[in-house]
């Protein structure tokens, strides 16, 4: 006994709990891909004067990017201007005349409205009558400017990226989680994330989208989750520490610490005490793994107790007996009588 109490053998009884697991990740702050934009004319133009000039500008619906001049935009307005001044000229003609006449006007509408020409300028082109040398391009939502290319004076061609916009009021943020805990991941789980730039301050978010690749480098998988940017406090590229609520054992199950568990390599063991400083090395099976817990499927009864702490001493198959045996021993060492 006093050999036991010599290497700070402590025991505890198996019991039952209801094991949960929470999964820890490091993630990182990223733009909603499916709220990214980007900016690139359907005709050929130039550039004549900016109006947003700097990437991290904010713009909103409707706002003029730059003016552009485009020879294919002035006969565009030519043509459907005179389809509206023959249109209203023709009011006394013939229905047929009429009606093609009509065909006509909303072919150069359309035209021109495929080309993203705002409602508001062809208002405007209505209401004077006039051509116009340029034309407003206006951002179509509401964000930051991630990228810029476009500059004063510059010519583009049609799919030619000007501007690139992110609407940052939903983000993801990645995380990266270890092969070993990835099943423990299903669409829908809560989740807390914490920043670096904001100590003490718990961001709510669920799991929108495990991806079905593993990383064979670093053995992760990444799990997308969203978050809301109330305040635009949140900034792309930030680092994220994640932890997700694990799933875990639908009833209560018998659990031991985890300290308990010797992994040998070719099995899972626990020291059971059968008496007062007697002991017995017992192979378990075990299940769900919890924070602090394991379960116990085969092996180990209810209230039966084991030894959580100095078990360390026992790092291989190969010296497993010898201790077990030295713990035997101390339970029958009886000292000698004079």
């Amino acid at each position: 006994m006093d050999k036991v109490q010599m290497l700070g053998v402590k025991t505890e009884k198996a019991g039952l709990r209801q094991l949960s697991r929470n999964v820890r990740a490091v993630g990182r702050i990223e733009p909603d891909e499916r709220r990214v934009y980007t900016i690139a004319p359907k005709f050929e133009g130039w550039v004549d004067q900016l109006h947003v000039d700097a990437t991290g500008d904010v713009v909103k619906p409707g706002q003029n990017l730059f003016d552009v001049y485009s020879p294919e935009l002035i006969s565009a307005q030519r043509e459907y201007l005179i389809a509206e001044q023959g249109l209203a000229a023709m009011k006394q003609a013939a229905p047929e005349a009429q009606n093609g006449m009509k065909e006509l006007a909303q072919s150069s509408l359309l035209r021109l409205k495929s080309w993203d020409i705002s409602d508001e300028d062809l208002r405007r082109l209505r209401e004077s009558g006039e051509v116009r040398r340029t034309i407003a391009y206006r951002s179509p939502v509401n964000g930051i400017v991630t990228e810029k290319v476009a500059q004063k004076g510059m010519r583009f061609m049609p799919g030619e990226m000007m501007y690139k916009i992110a609407d940052l009021s939903m983000l993801w943020v990645i995380a990266d989680v270890s092969e070993q805990e990835s099943a423990l991941i299903k669409i829908g789980q809560t989740a807390r994330v914490r920043l670096d730039a904001y100590p003490g301050r718990e961001f709510n978010s669920r799991v929108a989208y495990v991806y079905p690749t593993l990383n064979a480098e670093t053995r992760t998988t990444q799990v997308r989750l969203e978050l809301k940017n109330a305040g635009g406090l949140l900034r792309p590229g930030m680092y994220a520490q994640v932890e997700l609520a694990g799933l875990g054992s639908k009833s209560r199950v018998v659990a031991v610490p985890d300290s308990a568990v010797i992994y040998s390599g070719r099995r899972e063991l626990v020291l059971v005490e059968l008496t007062a400083g007697r002991f017995e090395a017992r192979e378990v099976k075990l299940g769900v793994h919890g924070d602090d817990y394991v379960e116990v499927m085969e092996g180990i009864g209810e209230g039966e107790k084991v030894v959580v702490s100095a078990n360390f001493l026992i790092d291989a198959e190969s010296n497993l007996k010898a201790v077990i045996a030295g713990f035997s021993q101390a339970g029958n060492d009886k000292p000698s009588g004079k």
